[in-house]
């Protein structure tokens, strides 16, 4: 089924698995139907994912970006990663929906369980998604959420998706601040679980693979062996991508999970051309020490506003041809 493959040493892909870094407002005029188009481009050409970030809203205080100076005007558009995943789905065949990355904690459990099982459902098996915490505190106070725990909930949210995407009926464990929520004794009979429930419809994969977008701490490579499916970083040289599938092959096969599964997506910056656009080859061609470091996907794509479809569609072709010759 989708998602279930074995990954393989990277030099017996081929080709490379690319995801096309897309954000809708980076499309040419910035339109929606032209990042649609670019979706229908890209799974024609052969990509393996598209995936683009989430804000719910872009504080003033930019400052705390850990990446760098902020890039983005206070205007950019940040549209719902899920829904507009879903128009994707509509217009697509085989490209896989994925996320870089989806801020997990800001969503109830449940809710986010509903939103990507639904995803799943219409994709015919075709999500796999990058998740994390964000670096805006006010996102969270936005939603009533505290900034200091959102790694607790974070493992939380996750628990919950994986708990209603699995057997159905299945119980959910309530701490105290849930049961508290919930009603209590009434609700959870004074057990701390709700028992008995189903959430349907459940994913078409066997296993929504899910990509953490988090620093390779010993607390996060734990997470990850536990419940996720592979790391997404950003920001790292080779041998720092090196150093965490060390740690995280360890990590799976102490969790008593087959190392060759995990999944390690790096971002390649787009290497500009002389007028302007992205040389496609030598972008992906700076793939190639992440690859050997262990990393087995990677991700390009613009960082500036596409000037014509024309020019979005060299991009894709040049980006799939380049990643084919790897």
């Amino acid at each position: 089924m989708p998602g279930d493959r074995p990954r393989r040493c990277w030099r017996e892909i081929a080709p490379v698995d690319l995801c096309l870094f897309a954000r809708p407002g980076l499309a040419p005029d910035g339109e929606f139907d032209a990042f649609l188009a670019m979706a229908r481009q890209a799974d024609v050409a052969g990509l393996h994912s598209l995936c683009f970030g989430e804000h719910l809203v872009i504080a003033p205080d930019t400052s705390r970006y850990p990446y760098g100076p902020w890039g983005h005007p206070p205007d950019t558009a940040w549209p719902d990663p899920l829904l507009s995943l879903a128009a994707v789905a509509a217009v697509t065949e085989r490209i896989r929906l994925s996320t870089a990355v989806l801020l997990a904690p800001l969503r109830p459990g449940l809710v986010l369980a509903k939103e990507v099982a639904t995803l799943d459902v219409i994709s015919h098996g075709r999500v796999e998604l990058g998740v994390g915490t964000g670096w805006q505190s006010e996102e969270y106070a936005g939603v009533g959420l505290a900034w200091d725990e959102r790694r607790r909930r974070f493992d939380e949210v996750i628990e919950t998706c994986r708990l209603a995407w699995g057997e159905q009926p299945f119980s959910l464990p309530l701490d105290a601040g849930r049961l508290d929520a919930a009603g209590g004794d009434a609700v959870g009979r004074g057990t701390g679980r709700l028992d008995g429930l189903t959430a349907r419809p459940v994913p078409v994969q066997r296993r929504i693979p899910l990509y953490y977008g988090v620093a390779a701490t010993a607390a996060n490579v734990r997470r990850i062996a536990r419940l996720g499916d592979g790391w997404t970083p950003v920001g790292v040289t080779a041998e720092q991508v090196r150093a965490g599938v060390t740690a995280l092959r360890s990590a799976y096969a102490d969790a008593g999970r087959d190392p060759a599964t995990l999944v390690v997506r790096v971002p390649l910056p787009p290497v500009p051309d002389a007028a302007g656009g992205i040389d496609a080859a030598r972008t992906v061609a700076a793939a190639e020490p992440y690859l050997e470091a262990g990393a087995t996907m990677a991700v390009a794509g613009p960082n500036h506003r596409l000037r014509s479809a024309a020019e979005a569609g060299e991009l894709i072709e040049g980006l799939a041809a380049a990643a084919k010759a790897l």
